[in-house]
């Protein structure tokens, strides 16, 4: 098991990885709109929240080997249903290869944004 670090990507902000390399496979922690240039979420609507969360993700994937064309599963975590439509209009740009997904509404999220999403990729 290898930990992967990228600066492109926000720092953990708890006691785990920002993403776990296993064998062939790649897990990421869930990431949020958080700028790693800044470490603040900038973005304040369900686009640009998303926005941030993909170049995230991305960032990650690529650290490890891996990319946006190679994620499996993808779980995201909305904030408030109603912006699931939006949502979908973004996640669609990223990934274009329509992993399989699952996406849930829950109370509330770190640093209270809009949206997260986590990844387990092939590498």
């Amino acid at each position: 098991m290898e930990k992967i670090y990228t600066k492109n990507a926000p720092d953990a902000i708890g006691p785990y990885s920002q993403a776990v390399k296993c064998g062939n496979m790649l897990f990421t922690s869930g990431q949020i709109a958080i700028n790693p240039a800044t470490s603040q979420v900038e973005a304040t609507d369900i686009e640009g929240q998303t926005e941030q969360v993909c170049k995230n993700l991305c960032a990650l994937l690529e650290a490890a080997g891996s990319s946006v064309e190679k994620v499996v599963k993808t779980t995201c975590f909305l904030a408030d249903m109603a912006d699931f439509a939006a949502f979908n209009g973004v996640y669609a740009k990223y990934f274009v290869s329509k992993p399989a997904r699952s996406c849930v509404a829950v109370k509330t999220l770190p640093k209270n944004v809009l949206v997260e999403v986590e990844v387990i990729a092939e590498i």
